[in-house]
């Protein structure tokens, strides 16, 4: 039943950008914040036995984007021009299949202490004098 004034077409592409991220993901949840950041790394695995038989065809194109090397999650949600939290949901779910490698972004170093560095520093000079 359409509003008056209102095309009923109108309803169906509101409900269609609503239902079609659920129904991608098949209505799974979104992993733990800490698994998939934005800069996480994802390649496909190598062993091609392994590889389903039937995949949704954004899980075909994730594959296929990883066949060819490392890609951040970023890269991977602009290209395939899936919701970020889609890719996130679907690259789970590939990697817990064991079809998808995952390289979590290396943690940042601490600050070094610069009064350490100016001893090393002194005492390399001191040997080469």
């Amino acid at each position: 039943m359409t509003e008056p004034g209102r095309p009923e077409t109108e309803f169906v592409s509101e409900a269609g950008a609503l239902v079609r991220p659920y129904v991608i993901t098949r209505g799974r949840d979104l992993p733990d914040e800490g698994e998939f950041a934005l800069i996480t790394l994802v390649t496909a695995a190598t062993d091609e036995q392994q590889r389903p038989q039937r995949l949704s065809p954004e899980e075909q194109q994730i594959l296929e984007m990883c066949s060819s090397g490392y890609l951040s999650i970023a890269e991977i949600a602009a290209h395939s021009q899936l919701p970020l939290g889609v890719v996130k949901v679907l690259l789970s779910s590939l990697a817990e299949g064991g079809y998808l490698v995952v390289r979590a972004p290396v943690p940042s170093a601490r600050p070094t202490n610069k009064a350490l560095l100016k001893e090393v520093l002194d005492g390399l000079k001191a040997l080469t004098v």
